[in-house]
């Protein structure tokens, strides 16, 4: 090599995301060590017990839906029992397995784990964005930390939609907060496109866009509005459109028994399980503590004075998930996305002494990794 030569300075479209990236490792390093204590003692569990790890991960419940929809496509008819309709699961993920497997040696297996477990990167690294850019990398890195140990994180690292709708929606929120509305929109349309909660990022895109044009008009700020339920929407009525009536959705997930009583069945639920069940069963105590948590969280955010979209979108979540009259158990993995509930905590964790603060995340991945083996491996049912 020349003496005098100098390697010329990456471009700039690519400074920016590794100066990123760089900021993010420390947090993301954190998530691999919090997930992979988790995956540690799942498989060691799993061996005593003589139980493969990889179905859990990859090939059972929701999965084997997403599987078969990548597969075999949709049903096209209504049906009459939820379990012969798969119209109730969002395309996007089911597609890039599709999409991936056909240019990659895996199966659709182990391509919808891959796409899984990246994206839970992805994710993460956007759950440390948003929390950098409002109060610092300490509290970025915690809030990181504290997502990654949630009681269900384990389905994180699962052929599921939660990690996939995670970054979707963290990178959309950290868009609005930086002030790119088109962009923020774009990725609301995708997490439209992947779970039903996907109109709650949407909601909060628009209502961002709607408060911006309220201060100043803008086409592009405009068009942000309108594309953000732009994916919900879309796929909402082209499952009416397929099963030929305007309600067609949600007379899907009336099949799965699952429509909105403004909460009733909730509480009652919560009330029999806590006062009445003799003997409830760890995981659904469990997930009622996490809804109580959530709620209360959620006070606390709007205490702190959150961002506006980061409130909505945490609104939207938790009134969708407990206004709900369905299926109880998965609960709390529907609430996995709504991590800005956990500011209050990291911002709490990163005044206190080190001593409390490790002994706070030491007990916060200890029983993240002993809920996420109990949940896969001692409940009969799927998370």
């Amino acid at each position: 090599m020349h003496p005098g030569f100098r390697p010329s300075p990456p471009p700039r479209v690519l400074a920016a995301p590794l100066h990123a990236l760089r900021d993010a490792a420390p947090a993301l390093l954190a998530y691999l060590a919090v997930r992979g204590t988790s995956l540690l003692l799942l498989t060691v569990w799993a061996h005593r017990q003589q139980h493969g790890v990889w179905p859990i991960l990859a090939t059972q419940w929701d999965a084997d839906w997403y599987l078969g929809i990548a597969d075999h496509g949709y049903a096209r008819e209504l049906g009459t029992a939820y379990s012969a309709n798969n119209l109730a699961f969002f395309p996007l993920y089911p597609v890039l397995v599709k999409a991936v497997a056909a240019v990659t040696p895996g199966t659709l297996a182990s391509t919808g784990l891959a796409l899984a477990v990246i994206a839970s990167f992805v994710a993460a690294w956007g759950v440390f964005a948003v929390g950098d850019r409002l109060h610092g990398r300490r509290v970025g890195t915690l809030l990181t930390v504290l997502w990654a140990a949630l009681p269900v994180g384990l389905v994180q690292w699962m052929g599921y939609t939660e990690s996939l709708f995670t970054a979707l929606a963290a990178w959309s929120l950290y868009a609005v907060l930086t002030g790119r509305l088109l962009t923020a929109a774009w990725l609301a349309a995708l997490a439209g496109l992947t779970r039903p909660t996907g109109i709650a990022v949407a909601a909060a895109v628009t209502v961002a866009a709607l408060l911006a044009l309220r201060r100043r008009f803008r086409l592009r700020t405009l068009a942000a509005a309108a594309l953000a339920p732009l994916g919900w929407c879309g796929y909402v009525g082209w499952v009416g459109l397929r099963v030929g009536r305007w309600d067609g959705y949600f007379a899907v997930q009336r099949l799965w028994r699952n429509e909105l009583d403004g909460g009733r069945e909730t509480l009652r639920l919560m009330r029999r399980l806590l006062v009445y069940e003799a003997n409830p069963g760890l995981f659904l105590v469990m997930v009622t503590l996490t809804l109580i948590a959530s709620v209360v969280l959620f006070g606390l955010s709007v205490w702190d004075r959150q961002p506006v979209p980061l409130l909505v979108f945490t609104a939207v979540l938790l009134a969708i998930v407990l206004g709900s009259g369905g299926v109880y158990f998965p609960r709390a993995r529907f609430l996995l996305p709504a991590f800005p509930l956990l500011l209050p905590v990291a911002l709490h964790l990163s005044h206190a002494s080190p001593r409390y603060r490790t002994l706070a995340l030491t007990a916060a991945v200890t029983g993240s990794a002993y809920c996420g083996a109990y949940m896969a491996l001692v409940y009969p049912g799927a998370p």
